[in-house]
């Protein structure tokens, strides 16, 4: 049975979790405030989509392929993005909340977060060459032998990055956040000074 293609829709106020979205592949189409949440995207294409506020938390993404995708003002709970279908695997993030949801070893290079809570998000063994994270919150994220060369953190706060353990050659950081670099060394920083 061959999977349908759909191009050039828009999808708005769905319940996908009720009535779910048929598999297939998914080209220049919108979901609009739709719910996804705890569903199964396993084996979906989307390409040049765009997610905006929806709910996709804890969806299974086994084999699922994202190229060129923007997720904006969506709820992404405990996402596996490491299941997904590596083959040009490119998103962007607007205004998304992705706590603990897992990144590891993706190579996801030149990916835009912005305005987004990665709150517990593991990054380890993930390629984020050029990055931006974009006034991000990346409390208790996980950023072990990751490549994080030209990635940007210079708006971001809460982030703990070991430079022993991660590539960081020309990355970007803030001076008012540079604890997160240096909070493995054990030393006192007075912020006041």
């Amino acid at each position: 049975m061959k999977d349908t293609y759909i191009s050039d829709q828009h999808f708005e106020n769905t319940d996908f979790t009720q009535f779910p979205l048929e598999k297939g592949e998914y080209e220049n189409c919108t979901f609009k405030n739709c719910s996804f949440e705890y569903g199964n995207l396993s084996g979906f294409s989307f390409t040049d989509c765009e997610f905006v506020g929806c709910n996709l938390s804890m969806t299974k993404l086994t084999s699922a392929a994202f190229r060129d995708v923007l997720f904006m003002e969506c709820k992404m709970l405990g996402l596996p993005f490491n299941d997904c279908n590596a083959f040009g695997l490119s998103f962007k993030f607007d205004g998304c909340v992705l706590n603990n949801s897992v990144f590891y070893q993706t190579s996801i290079k030149k990916t835009l977060f912005k305005n987004s809570k990665l709150i517990e998000v593991d990054f380890a063994e993930c390629d984020l060459f050029g990055a931006v994270f974009n006034n991000c919150d990346l409390s208790g994220a996980v950023f072990e032998t990751t490549n994080l060369e030209k990635a940007d953190f210079r708006t971001s706060v809460n982030y703990s990055i070991d430079p022993a353990l991660n590539k960081l050659k020309k990355a970007k950081f803030s001076l008012s956040e540079v604890y997160g670099l240096l909070y493995k060394l054990d030393i006192e920083i007075d912020r006041n000074s």
